[in-house]
């Protein structure tokens, strides 16, 4: 939690939602006055949302869309209340949110930082370009934040 000195800071968390990543991070900041916000991660819950709301709907498409529209009220509410957003692309699925939600965040001037492994650098060029850092994962981006936060550099450097 925040000193009275230190500010309350925000972080919208995206992308890949099949491991842990988020929890550790969690962890990992646990100590630092941040509040960590994001998409619905439940990916059911996520596709379905809109129809359990609204109602059931005849075709796929405009389930999708019902979905898409009621999760995009959290996800622009949240990607605009940010102070930094952090998007982690895994190996096994395609994160098309992820990357949109990358593209907001830029549009809007909110510091990125990706997190992927080093064999998808070249597919996400574009992508790190707009971002303040790309990194491999997610201890470097713990020790960003708190560096970002409180100056505190880690006890031994990285390679």
């Amino acid at each position: 939690s925040a000193t009275p000195l230190q500010r309350q800071w925000t972080v919208y968390l995206s992308g890949e939602i099949h491991s842990p990543w988020r929890a550790e991070l969690a962890e990992a900041v646990s100590h630092l006055p941040v509040t960590l916000t994001g998409p619905n991660d439940d990916h059911a819950l996520s596709d379905d949302a809109g129809a359990m709301i609204y109602g059931a709907v005849p075709t796929r498409p405009h389930w999708d869309s019902i979905g898409a529209r009621l999760n995009g009220l959290r996800t622009t509410t949240n990607l605009k209340e940010a102070d930094l957003v952090v998007v982690k692309f895994g190996e096994k699925y395609r994160q098309w949110n992820a990357a949109f939600e990358a593209g907001y965040a830029s549009a809007l001037n909110i510091p990125i930082i990706t997190i992927h492994p080093p064999n998808l650098s070249h597919m996400l060029k574009e992508v790190n370009a707009n971002a303040t850092m790309a990194v491999d994962s997610v201890e470097k981006v713990a020790a960003a934040l708190d560096y970002t936060i409180n100056g505190t550099e880690p006890a031994t450097p990285k390679d």
